[in-house]
């Protein structure tokens, strides 16, 4: 089985063992134009001219002012335009005294770090636009070995089980976040993404080597050492305690 064979069937084997998608589904990707958020386009977009089920696809991308990394949105825009997805781009920041975009934000989420202040924007972005769009899902690329490495820092540092499920259902308003790419290995990506020159990003993060993230990354990748089937153990462990959907 060739690489592009392995990751569209275990991306098909999410869709269909979590039931991610759904007939008539207006699906919103949240495209950062790394590498997992490009395949996860192009696989919605090429698992939608499937027509069963029927559904669309549209992409989002958010600009952050005061964070020093960037994406070029015309590779973004003419990689959607191959894909026939349609494209949004959102220009936005996190600084507090961008009072039109903050009048909101309370002084609690103000003293968050960096790394949570942009996500949190992310993801209000997303919601806005979707609502606005009439999405019914929003779908992010979180590979397996994401999951897995949240499931280890929550167990190591804030002491439970838990972890970004595969699905989960929000409670107050009629959108539902879908990860199809959960089953799929974060090395299995990278080589397609270098396979076929996904572009990469004009500036990294400054801050993604600055987490508790690395730190698990390596803890994991010594416990694959130790046992091979630490991988599928963890998500057999996610699985019976049904982290992995949520409603």
């Amino acid at each position: 089985m060739t690489l592009d064979e392995r990751l569209w069937k275990t991306f098909n084997k999410a869709l269909g063992q979590y039931q991610l998608i759904d007939e008539d589904d207006h699906i919103l990707v949240g495209l950062s134009g790394g590498k997992d958020s490009l395949l996860l386009t192009e696989l919605l977009a090429r698992r939608s001219k499937v027509h069963v089920p029927h559904f669309r696809v549209s992409a989002l991308h958010v600009r952050m002012e005061n964070i020093h990394y960037e994406t070029d949105t015309t590779y973004l825009q003419s990689f959607c335009d191959e894909h026939d997805i349609p494209l949004h781009v959102i220009t936005t920041s996190f600084q507090s005294n961008h009072t039109s975009h903050f009048s909101s934000l309370s002084s609690h989420l103000k003293e968050k770090p960096a790394c949570f202040l942009c996500s949190w924007q992310r993801r209000k972005q997303l919601f806005n636009l979707a609502q606005e769009l009439g999405c019914t899902k929003i779908a992010l690329g979180h590979h397996q070995d994401d999951i897995i490495h949240t499931a280890l820092m929550n167990l190591t540092f804030q002491g439970h089980l838990s972890t970004m499920p595969v699905k989960l259902r929000m409670l107050k308003m009629p959108l539902t976040i879908i990860r199809p790419l959960a089953l799929c290995q974060e090395a299995d990506i990278r080589q397609y993404a270098s396979e076929h020159h996904y572009e990469k990003q004009l500036k990294q993060c400054p801050y993604e080597h600055e987490t508790n993230r690395t730190a698990i990354v390596d803890l994991f990748r010594q416990m694959q050492q130790l046992n091979p089937e630490a991988r599928q153990s963890i998500w057999n462990a996610l699985e019976a305690d049904k982290k992995l959907i949520e409603y």
